[in-house]
């Protein structure tokens, strides 16, 4: 290979992007990504400043004053916002619906798709998010494509919550689920869809186990094509 793998990992919420992503860059020794933690940011960022989600042109001033960097390895990766880690703050069922609608502002995706591709763009990176293999790197590597029903994904997100001692019912958690991938299919910026050419997996009824292998083939398989 000329230069290191650009992998990309697409899917709605709860398709597992995130637990795979954190994975794949540790097996592979390559820096992880996440996009939808930079949303998060920006969510909290607004909420800080007191510039409300309906707000698209406050919301889109904030995103550009605000200094979001990553650190860490997949593992203990930490979301800094203007200097401060807000890497658990960030998590809050609140905090991941403003994100959802704050990532429809056409404003806000184009810097942060900025931001995105410069801290891609040595390669030797794993993103993950909603339009990384379609806008972000249209050109990377590996395209993988995540989904299951979203029966499945708001049941993994309840565990998460309950395991958290937040308190939303089921119903709550998939019509959640269900707003967001409304949201995140129909916005007439970056909306969610599947590249031509990514790797579409199904991880409804497949162990984390199974997926990880499959997705491991699949890179080292292209690894030899390079």
């Amino acid at each position: 290979m000329s230069r290191p793998l650009i992998i990309a990992i697409d899917g709605p919420s709860g398709a597992g992007k995130s637990t795979l992503g954190r994975r794949l860059a540790r097996e592979l020794g390559l820096l992880y990504i996440d996009t939808g933690a930079m949303y998060r940011a920006v969510a909290l960022a607004a909420a800080a400043a007191g510039v409300g989600v309906s707000d698209a042109d406050g919301v889109a001033e904030v995103a550009r004053r605000a200094s979001i960097r990553l650190e860490g390895d997949p593992d203990s990766l930490r979301v800094l916002l203007d200097g401060r880690d807000v890497s658990e703050e960030i998590r809050g069922e609140g905090v991941g619906n403003a994100a959802s609608v704050v990532s429809a502002i056409p404003a806000v995706r184009r810097e942060m798709v900025r931001r995105q591709r410069e801290m891609g763009a040595q390669g030797g990176v794993v993103l993950d998010g909603r339009d990384i293999g379609t806008v972000v790197f249209p050109s990377a590597d590996v395209k993988f494509f995540l989904t299951a029903l979203p029966e499945e994904r708001a049941r993994r997100r309840f565990d998460e919550e309950r395991a958290k001692a937040r308190e939303q019912s089921f119903q709550e958690t998939l019509a959640d689920i269900n707003e967001r991938d409304r949201r995140d299919s129909t916005r007439d910026d970056s909306p969610l869809r599947i590249a031509n050419d990514a790797v579409v997996i199904d991880t409804t009824e497949l162990p984390i186990e199974g997926v990880f292998g499959r997705m491991l083939q699949v890179i080292r398989e292209r690894q030899g094509l390079l």
